[in-house]
């Protein structure tokens, strides 16, 4: 269920992260660079998901300065996302582990801090600035926290499940 106020999304954000970073926590190294089925990494998960973050607040940022808001970047468009993940994906590929968590929890503690500086009124009671939608700014701000790292959370035990069923 979404979050409707700053308290349930505080709480949620903290929540899905805590969980996360558990799980990053005992991730076993030969796993952490290791391709799916599709050529992704958890490396490359959390790469992403700190990425987005990081996207939607330069959003929030774009539409707070009254600037064009390129959904989700400039150059690409929602049904672009793929493409766009692919893009962020070869452009991120010398990133280390350690680089990628470190960039996942500062974005964090930025999401945290944009949450924590605005009022209920302001992240639920409009849409977000220059959105073109009817999300708000709190709804925005848990897809790409709480919502992102819960999709990150699963993904990752996924993979240790596959990890540890594989002869050795």
């Amino acid at each position: 269920m979404a979050a409707k106020s700053k308290q349930e999304l505080l709480s949620l954000a903290l929540k899905e992260f805590e969980k996360l970073c558990r799980l990053l926590d005992i991730l076993p190294a030969g796993l952490r660079l290791e391709l799916d089925d599709e050529g992704v990494s958890p490396k490359d998960i959390v790469a992403h998901r700190a990425h987005w973050i990081d996207l939607f607040l330069g959003w929030y940022l774009d539409g707070q300065e009254e600037k064009t808001v390129y959904f989700p970047a400039e150059g690409y468009k929602w049904n672009e996302t793929k493409r766009y993940n692919a893009d962020l994906r070869a452009r991120q590929k010398g990133m280390t582990w350690t680089e990628a968590v470190a960039l996942l929890e500062r974005n964090h503690n930025k999401l945290l801090r944009l949450i924590e500086s605005l009022s209920d009124d302001q992240l639920y009671s409009a849409p977000m600035k220059g959105a073109n939608n009817a999300w708000p700014t709190g709804r925005w701000a848990e897809a790409a926290g709480p919502s992102h790292y819960r999709s990150a959370t699963k993904y990752l035990r996924q993979g240790i499940r596959r990890f540890n069923s594989k002869p050795q």
